[in-house]
């Protein structure tokens, strides 16, 4: 069926609210916030699309995803077809639909976004792919004849994922190395529990094993086997680089060195992967958060979600320290607006200038400034400025640094002609995604620096069909 509404009528619709758990209960527990739509207000959301004659919405989607196309499915009631039709494009649809800033991209576009709120599009998305995923009908997109070329990849998260699952569908042998002994990268090691369940990482995962990928962990290459080496004797025609930038950085303030300092990549991988959020079942591998001053220093997404995970952790006092104002926060506003909600403290427009330890090396506090926004700096914010003598100190046990990360040099380290530029990022053609070495490729973090899972998985599409021709061409 066609929506028979007239568009008059379809604006008039409200958009949808995410159903979600209530603040005080999951500031207590590591289950999913979001609950996702039921089948009625999906139908719902889906009747508000203008169906546009010139989508806008999938020119904001960094892979590509036919928008229009699969809310139409969705209004017919055919979610199966609907999440088939996202997967020509998305090969992780239940986790994009949870974690894309959507706000930026293809909501972001919508045509209704400025006087009605745009299609809730981000929610569809999730809600095809859990009704696919619940189902247990996965809809594989069809596969081109074997090329007989073998591709390696580098890196299991999402622009090495992405890539796969592209390369496999144009007929290439693709395997995919990972160095952790878990799969999916930053969406296992990075995002909690909470914003996006590991169990779909997985699942997701396997759909692309399933498509004929092959998956080999622990290994890592620029120790266990170098980019020479898979271009050599192991027969690879082509290598995409796409291990993302997981370097974390630090403040240089005096006393980062303290017990009770962890980087937020530390942090967060001894909370996910690690499992100290399923304590006491497993040994908590992290400084005991229970009844602890626990703050974070940054304002992105891994801030919030390195912050709320402490507060589920037991920690008795939150809080974000961000040295810029909220309008300057890059995190996501659902983000910050759950983070409020659950009681997180926000101190704002404030910095650490040291960390005071006591007389066996524990944090106890951070001797914090206050600042003010001054003119813009590169970044197109306001930059901020210390307030001479607003010095204060703040009584803490443990403090996560979430400022941002750097590309990882291992892989660089060990392939000599392969061409880096600043802060040892990875340099590629912009168009094809070529590096200076022959057959090699980059895609995602370790070229552009820290982005948002759909900007990588958009990267690792550009860089699968440029491989795809090079393969098939031989051109260079």
């Amino acid at each position: 069926m066609s929506n028979p509404l007239n568009p008059k009528e379809r604006v008039k619709i409200p958009r949808q609210k995410m159903p979600e758990q209530e603040p005080k209960e999951r500031a207590r527990n590591f289950e999913e916030v979001n609950l996702g739509l039921e089948i009625e207000a999906a139908k719902r959301e889906a009747s508000r699309c203008l169906e546009c004659a010139n989508p806008k919405c999938v020119i904001g989607c960094p892979v590509g995803v036919k928008v229009k196309d699969f809310i139409a499915l969705v209004l017919k009631g055919d979610y199966l077809a609907a999440a088939a039709k996202i997967r020509e494009d998305d090969v992780l649809p239940a986790i994009t639909g949870r974690v894309c800033p959507q706000e930026d991209q293809c909501e972001g576009a919508c045509i209704m976004a400025k006087k009605f709120g745009p299609v809730g599009i981000g929610y569809l998305e999730r809600f095809v792919a859990d009704y696919e995923r619940r189902s247990g009908k996965i809809g594989l997109p069809p596969k081109a004849p074997p090329t007989g070329k073998k591709v390696a990849i580098i890196g299991s998260g999402p622009a090495g994922l992405s890539a796969a699952g592209d390369l496999v569908l144009r007929g290439q042998e693709v395997t995919v190395f990972e160095a952790l002994h878990e799969l999916g990268g930053v969406l296992v090691y990075g995002i909690p529990e909470f914003r996006l369940p590991k169990d779909i990482v997985r699942q997701e995962i396997d759909n692309i094993r399933r498509m004929g990928v092959r998956f080999e962990t622990n290994v890592v290459v620029g120790k266990t086997i170098t980019v020479d080496e898979l271009l050599g004797e192991e027969g690879y025609s082509a290598v995409l680089i796409a291990t993302g930038a997981g370097l974390p950085q630090f403040l240089g303030v005096p006393g980062e060195n303290l017990c009770g300092v962890y980087s937020a990549n530390e942090f967060l991988t001894r909370v996910n992967l690690m499992k100290a959020y399923r304590f006491p079942e497993y040994d908590e591998p992290i400084y005991d958060c229970r009844g602890k001053n626990v703050a974070v220093v940054g304002g992105g997404n891994t801030a919030m979600d390195a912050i709320r995970s402490a507060l589920r952790l037991g920690a008795k006092n939150a809080y974000v320290i961000y040295r810029r104002s909220e309008t300057e926060m890059p995190a996501r506003a659902e983000e910050v607006k759950h983070a409020k909600e659950e009681g997180i403290q926000f101190m704002l427009l404030t910095n650490p200038v040291e960390f005071l330890g006591d007389d066996k090396g524990w944090l106890c506090a951070a001797r914090c400034i206050k600042m003010e926004l001054g003119p813009a700096d590169d970044s197109g914010r306001r930059r901020p400025v210390p307030i001479k003598g607003s010095e204060f100190e703040l009584p803490l046990d443990v403090v996560i640094i979430a400022v941002g990360t750097s590309s990882n040099p291992l892989v660089q380290s060990t392939t000599p002609d392969l061409k880096t530029r600043k802060g040892g990022y990875i340099e590629t053609d912009p168009e094809t995604l070529k590096t200076s070495k022959r057959g090699v490729f980059g895609a995602g973090d370790i070229v552009t620096g820290a982005a948002t899972v759909i900007l990588a998985m958009g990267a690792g599409r550009k860089a699968a069909k440029s491989i795809d021709e090079y393969l098939r061409t031989g051109t260079w």
